[in-house]
């Protein structure tokens, strides 16, 4: 089976939406989706990556790339929407991905990668961890505004 990874363009929108609704049970609309994707699409710290089998949009992830002015943290991206269709799982897929998104980050000057994940994806945590991700001694904190 060939995946092929790339940046998304607008025309892989509904895609990944349909991709991330499945994977996250989600509720994103396309119309706010599209609204977002088209004011990000030229901004060079927002790249959303995809996986094709065929016509078929099967992986996914948004880096973010986070320059900073801060010697230690430097410039670094965040990934998150990290998914793999449930039927494609277990492939080697995510981790593919995950070399495509390590390639742009370095690319982009990152110096590392840092990932959001729910605690729930214990199978995805694995997966990280192989990949040489470590569990930082951190919390994430939230705050609707």
């Amino acid at each position: 089976m060939e995946i092929i990874f790339k940046i998304a363009k607008s025309e892989d929108v509904e895609k990944i939406v349909n991709l991330c609704n499945l994977c996250f049970d989600e509720k994103t609309s396309m119309e706010y989706a599209t609204k977002i994707f088209e004011q990000t699409k030229n901004d060079p710290n927002h790249i959303y990556i995809v996986g094709y089998v065929g016509d078929e949009a099967v992986a996914h992830s948004k880096i973010t790339i986070i320059p900073t002015m801060y010697e230690k943290m430097n410039t670094y991206a965040i990934l998150n929407h990290v998914c793999v269709h449930p039927d494609y799982r277990r492939r080697n897929i995510a981790t593919e991905m995950l070399i495509a998104c390590e390639k742009v980050a370095k690319e982009k000057g990152c110096v590392a990668m840092e990932l959001w994940s729910n605690n729930s994806r214990a199978a995805a945590h694995a997966c990280y961890k192989n990949f040489g991700f470590i569990v930082n001694d951190a919390k994430f904190f939230s705050k609707g505004i």
